[in-house]
């Protein structure tokens, strides 16, 4: 399986589940008008979208014939599945932000989450249900619109999960004036390791130590 980031929440998952060949994933794919960053040319089978921000909706920087996800549910793509979780984008119940969608995706053996712009400073006992224990967690770490990094630390500490990768926080050119995620790693108090992209089997997933993974754009 091969992870790589483009910047805010917008991951691209390559795996290879089974006989029926490769599956491509892209989440949250954004506008670059919006966000000031650049997106590749990406083509998908699979386009997971979290919620209708500029920043996560752009269906039209992604090509090829994909299937959509867009809402809280399950799905299943080629061996390849997905587990839509309803959350909040803010701390109030989405009062101030709205409804936001977290994807749980199993591929190769591999659990990993996505928690799109999550704004709850903790997650309930029905989405732990789903997410708790997970191979690979992505959640969002530069505040401001999404969890802080004190709180997406505190998520990680419900999780518990073998691998984290932090999503959404600030970059060079980002219109959106987000937290650096040193803070997270600070706050987290890992060594993190950087790198462009993670290329990980099942047997290679830690079982003892936990590891943090910073992904370059």
């Amino acid at each position: 399986m091969l992870i790589q980031w483009f910047g805010q929440a917008c991951i691209k998952v390559t795996t290879k589940p089974g006989l029926n060949g490769e599956v491509v994933a892209v989440f949250d794919p954004f506008d670059p008008k919006a966000t000031g960053l650049s997106l590749p040319k990406l083509t998908a089978d699979v386009v997971v979208v979290s919620h209708n921000h500029p920043d996560h909706n752009y269906l039209a920087g992604v090509h090829g014939e994909y299937f959509l996800i867009n809402e809280p549910g399950e799905y299943e793509v080629k061996q390849t599945f997905f587990y839509g979780i309803p959350g909040y984008h803010d701390a109030n119940e989405g009062t101030e932000r709205g409804a936001i969608t977290m994807y749980l995706m199993e591929s190769e053996g591999l659990s990993i989450a996505h928690l799109s712009d999550i704004g709850q400073g903790e997650l309930t006992s029905e989405q732990l249900e789903y997410l708790e224990g997970v191979d690979i967690l992505m959640l969002p770490v530069g505040g401001v619109y999404t969890v802080n990094a004190k709180q997406a630390a505190a998520i990680v500490g419900q999780v518990e999960p073998r691998i984290i990768i932090p999503l959404h926080y600030k970059l060079p050119g980002l219109k959106y004036d987000l937290e650096p995620v040193e803070k997270f790693v600070k706050e987290l108090g890992l060594k993190a390791e950087t790198m462009d992209k993670l290329k990980i089997v099942k047997k290679d997933v830690p079982q003892e130590d936990t590891k943090l993974i910073v992904l370059t754009v």
